[in-house]
């Protein structure tokens, strides 16, 4: 049986105290991983890393709560993975949430909010990242080495045809997708493979019904409402091929592929992963 080993990798993943960025951190810790896990709500990122030690002998597990649209978090979180783990090798910005509304009734702070948590702060992230990632591949690469490192920025099926009421939504995620394409060949010097993956309607609380009690979010001072239409969601959930929401485990799944040597030869590229629904 094939087994993917990222053992001796450290990795970033942001938006990590639950859903999919809390499945991610644990299907990379149990490929053997050391994680810098980040979220803005500090009480759910000390359950995510308490849920993923549990499960995981051995998890090299650490921990930094912040908004990562803040300037100047992006480096701290970079410098905190390099000052505990010594190398930096493997970035998920997958962070993110949902501020739907129509265009004549979206507001300039909501279409902002929108690109700053799907594009600005993935960009961020990977400039601060830079200047560690080039001077450690030169050094390497002048020493005969070929050290493989990941980037994986996570987009939507909504950035790639967009999707009524999601503006802002949709506007970020396709940016993401133009920011993935142009890294990839900027780093492929360095090692560096930078792919994105598009996610379909996974069951998350951006997706659940919108009298769950999970739809109220608190992103900073602000509540966002998030959630779909019971009735939507169920008219969308029977057009997936598949039958079926995915599972943040289904999405952390096509992640790992991004992050293991099974992608060493794969670049700039889009998978989408939606059990075969596209908008």
């Amino acid at each position: 049986m094939l087994q993917i080993s990222l053992a001796g990798k450290s990795a970033i993943v942001t938006g990590a105290g639950r859903g999919i960025g809390h499945a991610i951190a644990q299907v990379l810790a149990e490929a053997g991983a050391s994680v810098l896990l980040t979220d803005i709500d500090e009480s759910a990122l000390n359950e995510a890393r308490s849920s993923i030690a549990s499960a995981t002998v051995n998890a090299a597990l650490k921990t930094i709560a912040g908004d990562i649209t803040a300037s100047g978090f992006p480096e701290t979180v970079v410098g905190k993975a390099i000052e505990d783990f010594g190398s930096l090798d493997i970035i998920v910005n997958n962070a993110g949430y949902t501020w739907d509304s129509v265009i004549q009734k979206t507001s300039d702070e909501q279409f902002q909010a929108m690109l700053d948590i799907h594009v600005v702060a993935p960009f961020r992230l990977l400039r601060a990242a830079a200047p560690w990632l080039r001077e450690t591949a030169k050094k390497e690469i002048e020493a005969g080495q070929t050290v493989m490192r990941k980037v994986v920025n996570i987009t939507s099926i909504s950035g790639l045809g967009g999707n009524a009421g999601q503006s802002g939504y949709a506007a970020g995620k396709a940016a993401v997708v133009g920011l993935t394409k142009t890294v990839a060949k900027e780093w492929g010097r360095y090692n560096v493979t930078v792919n994105a993956v598009a996610f379909g309607l996974i069951d998350t609380r951006l997706t659940r019904p919108l009298d769950s009690a999970e739809t109220n979010i608190a992103i900073g001072e602000r509540q966002v409402h998030v959630g779909m239409q019971a009735q939507v969601r169920d008219q969308v959930e029977r057009t997936v091929p598949l039958g079926r929401l995915g599972t943040p485990e289904d999405a952390a799944k096509s992640v790992l592929f991004f992050c293991s040597p099974l992608s060493d030869y794969v670049t700039g590229e889009v998978l989408v992963c939606g059990g075969g629904i596209h908008f």
